[in-house]
């Protein structure tokens, strides 16, 4: 894909993220959340709370071992941006110029940044609650977006695209790049099955994602003084 595309997809994925969030201020909002927060796209997220049976499990609606498993592949996720950011400080260290940087590990701060201000930002204000008050909370939590999912799909997402300038066998560049996605999904279900979130807000995780790397894709894509990776 050019470098134009990526940008009308990274578009294209915003607006439908954006969109999705308009929905859930204004359609279908219904007192379902704990402690009676009302919730967007209520009867849709109530419809898909039932398919996956999370209700009365654990005496709280949330599957522990599921939701815990999450949490891991999320320290592993941050683990990955930190593995990162210690080759960009490597380089900076080296090179003695943040221009002599690699450009793809720059853009990766830049991203990683990026998804730390959405983090706040949504804490902030909030546009779902939480479907349960988990254990050791003290009232309902912000929910949307997934911030597991954000995490997850952008950091080994942004990994994956990367992969192929740091790893020069083919055949590994490969298996590191499965190995993403395999996280990848298992985070978006993992982090839908065990309950504690409702699903607009892993949709809402997911599409913000895509939007973030077809982005990044793009920016890393511009050819500047040889730094494109190939």
């Amino acid at each position: 894909m050019t470098r134009k595309g990526k940008l009308y997809v990274a578009g294209l994925f915003y607006i439908l993220w954006l969109a999705l969030i308009v929905l859930l201020c204004l359609t279908d909002r219904q007192p379902i959340g704990p402690e009676g927060t009302t919730v967007g796209l209520a009867t849709l997220n109530m419809t898909m709370m039932a398919l996956i049976g999370v209700y009365g499990v654990d005496g709280a609606g949330v599957r522990m071992g599921v939701y815990e498993l999450t949490e891991y592949l999320g320290y592993f996720s941050l683990l990955v941006a930190a593995c990162f950011a210690l080759l960009g400080l490597v380089q900076l260290f080296r090179r003695r110029s943040l221009k002599k940087v690699d450009r793809q590990l720059l853009a990766m701060g830049g991203l990683f940044v990026a998804l730390a201000i959405l983090y706040v930002f949504f804490e902030k204000v909030i546009v779902n609650y939480r479907p349960f008050v988990l254990p050791g909370e003290s009232g309902p939590e912000a929910s949307f977006p997934s911030s597991h999912t954000m995490l997850t799909c952008v950091i080994l997402g942004s990994a994956g695209i990367v992969l192929r300038k740091y790893v020069k066998s083919p055949a590994l560049c490969t298996l590191l790049k499965l190995v993403c996605v395999l996280l990848i999904l298992a985070m978006v279900f993992g982090r839908l099955l065990c309950g504690c979130h409702w699903f607009t807000d892993i949709l809402g995780g997911v599409l913000v994602s895509l939007a973030l790397l077809a982005l990044f894709d793009a920016v890393i894509d511009m050819p500047t003084n040889g730094n494109q990776i190939g």
